[in-house]
């Protein structure tokens, strides 16, 4: 996969690697949904036709970008492409146009697994739980990257502690 902007893995994910359970999150942490907004923002988000189905609608601010084998697909508020790599193509070209300089995936699981070797960058929000779940992160070397910030957020209520880890390729 050819590319010159950084692509970047955000995810959400337990202490089992745990990232979902029936095509939704195992837990609601408003605050990670403010970093989530506010980190993907203005640029283009690719992700899976289940992450789609599981939003429910486009996320407004950002190009929406589904990968689907389905040929016929057509989603109002997103373009679908067949492949991780041509959804990384179209989403470059749209940022370059719109002088954005990072390229989002956002999910899920198959996807994750795809785009971790060609990623540049990792946002990822650890949450101390380990639910029961259907989707995992992919595991990854930690030598290959390194941790560049640590921001953590303590447990308030019923809500766990979490934080949000920015991980770049070394």
């Amino acid at each position: 996969m050819k590319k010159s902007l950084p692509l970047s893995l955000i995810a959400a994910l337990g202490e089992n690697r745990v990232i979902g359970v029936d095509n939704s999150m195992p837990w609601h942490l408003p605050g990670d949904f403010k970093y989530f907004k506010a980190t993907t923002l203005g640029k283009p988000i690719i992700m899976g036709r289940k992450t789609w189905d599981s939003l429910g609608r486009p996320l407004p601010g950002r190009l929406n970008i589904v990968v689907s084998r389905q040929a016929d697909l057509r989603l109002e508020g997103a373009e679908v492409y067949p492949s991780l790599e041509a959804a990384v193509a179209r989403a470059e070209e749209w940022a370059l146009e719109q002088g954005v300089t990072e390229l989002m995936l956002i999910g899920g699981a198959q996807l994750y697994a795809q785009g971790l070797e060609q990623a540049d960058r990792l946002y990822l929000t650890r949450v101390a739980l380990s639910p029961e779940g259907d989707a995992w992160f992919p595991e990854f070397d930690q030598q290959q990257w390194k941790l560049v910030s640590d921001m953590p957020n303590p447990a308030e209520g019923d809500k766990p502690a979490y934080s949000f880890e920015v991980w770049e390729r070394v």
